[in-house]
């Protein structure tokens, strides 16, 4: 699966073209005056459903348009084949009932809702709307995610939407596409009409909802919660892509393989024009990422983290870091009340899906199958963060961040580095350009193995007995001595097979700098130049 449509291995992944969308029918019409608020929305909502029930002659007594799909754990025939891609499944049965709901509005996306309600919900939950990944079904998610588990257990409705093959011939959601992921505009409005539709079937706080989506449901629930942060009260993307990086096919490939080269401000600027003149608190936002990604590369969450971060006017140091199963390394930016604005969870040697831990205990869930990866429960944090069990989202570890810290390099490819120790701490965490790399016992370390002539950073944390570690320091930087940068000249092919360049649609790009390179073949030769861990230039004639 992916964000975009792809054919094997070493296939371009871009967007298919999508089929004319097909044309709601009259049942599921009825037009809610625009949304000026909640209160309006929720208004809206009950008026819409009203018009639904009519339109379908059932008496306003039998209840909502919805069309069971089974009770407890049963799903419908659109998915019967890709059950066979679970492997495991470990979750208690749910207690609740899932089943498709119809009449939720214009539905200008030509989007199906499916919802999930735990059995005697309350008015007054939370609700959650989680949005599947390419050539996966709302079934695939509501089987697999994990997220009934927690419906169960904490209290709250879940609203899984659908794309399909009408929409994007590998049942992707448009989050390239700016006819279809703005505001007011296609799949992103189809989604904000299901959650006022879940609001009035189930009487949901709209102060605390929720959004996720993985891979290109991931996209569009960063796109979401840029369009409608008056919706939204935080997010999770899991192996997506920041909001609005693509506004056209054209341009998708390059967000999901190369680093756009923009800072934070511009990034967050992506997210301020999606809804002019909104003055409310911005989104809480959850990114995860798997370190071995091929389909949407790693360089995305940072560009995520840069981006929400500078919507919350705080910086990308992180405030807090510790180790979670599964490799899992979570980074805490506050804002300036101190509490966790923007999490970051990276999945050392993860690749694209979304993280899964089938199991009995209180922090695992999911299934395991195609794009459902057996790592870490992503859905148990996730609940976390926003505070859904209850409590106010993760707290900062005890620990303060190192001082002094110092770097130096020591040859052309050690560098030293030394701090000051820190009272209670157990052992510490060095990071070099915010990878781990390693857990000495004392207030030193030397980093070796380094490329010459390059400049590294990094940054030191302590961690207490439990393994916890507290604030990261201020980073520090040292440039190893030494040796011209490399160059490497070859065919474009062996290029590209050699890990210095990326190639798409038939055509090779410099990795890290994106420079065209032409047709990806063995008849094409250029020099590439290395002036930094995996930044290549064009250096034809230079060397």
């Amino acid at each position: 699966m992916a964000v975009l449509p792809t054919t094997g291995t070493s296939t371009p992944f871009t967007p298919s073209t999508p089929s004319t969308p097909s044309t709601p029918s009259a049942a599921s019409l009825g037009a809610p005056p625009r949304r000026g608020g909640r209160f309006a929305r929720c208004t809206a909502a009950a008026a819409l459903a009203a018009g639904a029930l009519a339109a379908t002659t059932v008496p306003a007594a039998a209840g909502p348009a919805v069309t069971p799909v089974t009770a407890v754990s049963g799903v419908s025939g659109a998915s019967a084949a890709n059950a066979a891609t679970a492997v495991t499944v470990a979750d208690a049965a749910p207690s609740g009932t899932y089943q498709q709901v119809t009449g939720f509005g214009t539905n200008p996306g030509n989007l199906a809702m499916y919802a999930y309600a735990p059995a005697g919900l309350p008015a007054g939950a939370p609700l959650v709307v989680a949005l599947h990944g390419c050539v996966q079904t709302a079934d695939d998610y509501y089987r697999n995610s994990g997220w009934t588990k927690f419906a169960d257990l904490y209290g709250f409705a879940v609203v899984f939407p659908q794309t399909g093959p009408a929409n994007n011939s590998l049942s992707c959601f448009s989050w390239f596409d700016a006819n279809k992921d703005g505001r007011g505009m296609g799949e992103a409005e189809s989604v904000v009409e299901m959650v006022s539709k879940a609001e009035s079937l189930y009487g949901s706080d709209s102060r605390r909802v929720f959004v996720t989506g993985l891979s290109a449901g991931g996209g569009m629930a960063a796109d979401l919660l840029a369009d409608y942060p008056d919706v939204f009260a935080g997010g999770a993307i899991d192996s997506g892509l920041p909001a609005h990086c693509a506004t056209s096919q054209s341009a998708a490939s390059g967000c999901q393989n190369n680093d756009q080269r923009l800072t934070p401000a511009q990034w967050g600027d992506k997210v301020r024009r999606a809804y002019p003149g909104y003055t409310g608190p911005w989104p809480r936002v959850a990114i995860w990422q798997g370190s071995a990604d091929t389909t949407v590369k790693p360089v995305n969450a940072t560009e995520l983290r840069d981006q929400w971060t500078n919507v919350w006017g705080i910086g990308q140091n992180a405030s807090a870091t510790r180790s979670l199963p599964g490799g899992t390394t979570q980074s805490l930016y506050n804002d300036a009340g101190g509490r966790p604005a923007v999490a970051l969870y990276s999945v050392a040697g993860m690749g694209h899906g979304l993280a899964v831990s089938p199991g009995s205990g209180a922090d695992q869930c999911g299934a395991t199958g195609s794009y459902f990866l057996n790592t870490i429960c992503s859905g148990y944090y996730t609940a976390q963060f926003w505070g859904l069990d209850g409590g106010g989202g993760p707290t900062d570890p005890s620990l303060p961040a190192p001082t002094g810290l110092t770097a130096t390099a020591t040859g052309a490819d050690t560098v030293s580095l030394a701090w000051q120790a820190v009272t209670g701490a157990a052992s510490y965490a060095v990071y070099r350009d915010d990878v781990r790399v390693a857990g000495p016992s004392g207030a030193s370390y030397t980093d070796t193995g380094l490329s010459a002539g390059t400049a590294y950073a990094y940054t030191a944390a302590a961690v207490d007995a439990a393994g916890v570690e507290g604030a990261r320091s201020a980073a520090v930087t040292a440039t190893t001595g030494g040796g011209a940068p490399q160059c490497f000249t070859d065919d474009n092919y062996n290029q590209v097979k050699a890990g210095r360049a990326t190639q798409s649609g038939g055509l090779t790009y410099a990795l890290g700098s994106g420079q065209g390179m032409g047709l990806w073949n063995t008849f094409t030769t250029h020099t590439l130049k290395q002036t930094g861990p995996g930044w290549f230039v064009l250096a034809d004639g230079q060397c």
